[in-house]
């Protein structure tokens, strides 16, 4: 993939960013700007380059037409912040207000767009109407720099399209995510284990059957556990259940065994009679969770059974919350594996932080990014490249450049 640094000098040329400005919402006020921080040293060292810096993003599902919850508004005033400088908002995407801010801006000089799907083109699976969407945007810039690494999977105007009509490159985030993606793929320094959580199996059965190739061991947690005891004839009482699913799992864990990887999964669990901080939760064992009661968290033995697991480890990818860590009484778990890979970290381990939840999880319990040894902007991008699929906004650059 082409740098930033092959596009040539930049002064004055006008610069099309595609950056992943996601950011949680509770009405205006932005409750986690981890990927506004993220995205800020490319913006960054554009401008310092004398780019003429062009940002777009996207926020939110609207369904592409304008909402003013979806507005980009409070992410530009954010990203001033982190910027140290003034960034201009447009209150279009490729309209007068838009063209406007382009046409005003110098040397340096950040414009940021509004959100990409306000307009139908940007999603669309009708090449044409994706297409004429892409021309509007690509009129607006002389070079083209994907940033936005939350969105490289996905083939939409502003990540793929774009690409194929201006001369393009990666941007420093994109460019450090893939070499993070490449370690862990490539040449993981042993031993190697995998994380994972969150809510379903069916979300990961791709990434589970690659990793059952490449990882040494497999700590399994969050909703999807509950699939993986029924696999084994456990009682789950209420929790989250994938049934058609079930015999997938034993698949793997039939394969697991084959290959000599190993499956860890918890040995009790904090279980709830409702989804609720006050539905007075109890420890049980995992193998017998009573009939009227949902798991919500691993427990304590195997929060601390997890970290045994984790603490000669030298590689972790983690993806996915132990529990529904938003409510106190089922933290514990996500913070016990993030405290494990903080040791770990220091220790000079490669831990990664798959993104999405994994990260709001680690940022809301009071950790910070640089405990980590990354914390990856793009949970999805990031278990699909592990799945083994390509990635459309990394595959055109690819081709580009060939």
């Amino acid at each position: 993939m082409k740098t930033i640094a092959e596009l040539g000098d930049l002064r004055g040329r006008r610069v099309l960013v595609r950056s992943d400005l996601n950011v949680p919402l509770d009405g205006t006020t932005i409750t986690d700007d981890g990927r506004i921080r993220a995205s800020a040293p490319t913006i960054m060292a554009l401008s310092e380059a004398g780019a003429r810096v062009i940002v777009c993003a996207h926020l939110g599902r609207p369904k592409g037409t304008p909402e003013e919850r979806y507005s980009l508004a409070p992410v530009a005033r954010r990203l001033s912040e982190v910027l140290g400088r003034e960034v201009r908002f447009a209150e279009d995407t490729v309209g007068a207000s838009a063209k406007a801010a382009v046409e005003a801006a110098g040397d340096g000089d950040v414009v940021l767009l509004e959100n990409l799907r306000f307009n139908p083109g940007e999603t669309s699976k009708d090449d044409t109407e994706r297409g004429a969407f892409a021309d509007q945007l690509a009129s607006l810039a002389d070079v083209f720099v994907s940033d936005g690494f939350g969105v490289v999977h996905r083939k939409q105007a502003s990540v793929y399209d774009v690409a194929r009509l201006l001369p393009s490159a990666v941007g420093g985030l994109v460019e450090t995510e893939v070499g993070v993606l490449e370690r862990l793929t490539e040449s993981p320094e042993r031993p190697y284990a995998v994380v994972l959580g969150g809510a379903k199996v069916s979300d990961k059965l791709g990434v589970i059957d690659n990793l059952l190739r490449t990882a040494d061991r497999l700590l399994i947690g969050g909703g999807m556990v509950f699939t993986f005891l029924k696999a084994q004839d456990y009682e789950v009482g209420t929790s989250l259940l994938e049934a058609d699913q079930v015999e997938t799992v034993k698949g793997y864990l039939e394969q697991a065994h084959e290959r000599g990887v190993e499956i860890v999964l918890p040995v009790d669990i904090v279980a709830a009679t409702a989804f609720s901080a006050d539905a007075d939760p109890q420890v049980v064992p995992a193998g017998v969770i009573p009939a009227d009661r949902m798991g919500l968290d691993i427990g304590p033995e195997s929060a601390f059974l997890f970290a045994e697991k984790l603490k000669h480890c030298k590689t972790v990818f983690w993806n996915g919350p132990m529990g529904a860590f938003e409510m106190e009484p089922y933290a514990a778990g996500t913070a016990a594996v993030a405290e494990a890979l903080v040791e770990l970290t220091e220790k000079g381990a490669l831990t990664v932080v798959g993104g999405g939840d994994s990260a709001a999880a680690v940022r809301q319990l009071g950790f910070s990014d640089d405990q980590f040894g990354h914390i990856s902007t793009g949970g999805g991008a990031s278990l699909e490249y592990l799945e083994g699929k390509q990635l459309p906004g990394l595959t055109v650059l690819d081709e580009q450049e060939g």
